[in-house]
């Protein structure tokens, strides 16, 4: 038995969407949902309280869903002193 503790976020429709992976394939498993509502974030656990401009996740999500980043090199060095 595993336990899972997350936060999400309900959208407008009242739906509650989880997506888990939980290591199983094809099995049959019982789960169990408790929730809580939790007070509305202060203004330090916005991403604005932490130096994001607002409407910036907003405006960026998806950005690259047409045009991948594509990242060919691990920037993996033989030497310490070659990255600097």
């Amino acid at each position: 038995m595993a336990s899972i503790t997350l936060r999400s976020h309900v959208g407008t429709d009242g739906i509650l969407r989880l997506d888990l992976p939980v290591g199983f394939t094809d099995a049959e498993l019982e789960v169990t949902v408790t929730f809580k509502a939790l007070p509305p974030p202060e203004e330090g656990q916005l991403p604005q309280g932490k130096g994001w401009s607002p409407g910036f996740f907003e405006e960026t999500f998806g950005a690259f869903k047409d045009n991948p980043l594509i990242i060919d090199s691990e920037g993996i060095f033989d030497d310490e002193e070659d990255v600097a």
